[in-house]
């Protein structure tokens, strides 16, 4: 049986069209907010079609030298053109992108996760310097 982190996939967001790609500064101010965007599909489009579609994202940050990373935040997407009269009759589509906001004293690391209902579990990371 695998562990849960060897289900996470990860790779090049220009390849690969499930990473989530997290758009932050490179460098934190203190006493600031720190702007977080994540989406995916950012340079090849993933589909968001009833039957493939990203269901959510999750962001965590793992402050240095801490032991655990705190959960920053969710956004789910339940939109994907499903109606009534089937699926992808709808003119309403979620687009698969989040944007929160959270402040820090200390350098870490921003971790995103994403989920495809086809192809799984996806990851990403990007390191927030001091």
């Amino acid at each position: 049986m695998a562990d849960f982190k060897e289900l996470f996939q990860s790779d090049d967001f220009k390849k690969e069209k499930h990473v989530p790609v997290i758009e932050a500064p490179d460098k934190l101010k203190k006493g600031d907010f720190i702007k977080v965007t994540v989406s995916v599909g950012k340079e090849i489009a993933h589909p968001n079609k009833t039957e493939h579609h990203i269901r959510w994202i999750d962001v965590y940050f793992h402050p240095k030298g801490e032991k655990f990373p705190c959960y920053i935040g969710r956004s789910e997407f339940s939109a994907h053109g499903e109606s009534a009269q089937g699926a992808d009759t709808s003119s309403v589509y979620t687009h698969h992108e989040i944007t929160l906001s959270f402040k820090t004293e200390k350098p870490g690391t921003i971790y995103a996760s994403s989920y495809c209902n086809i192809h799984g579990l996806w990851m990403s990371s990007k390191e927030l310097m001091g």
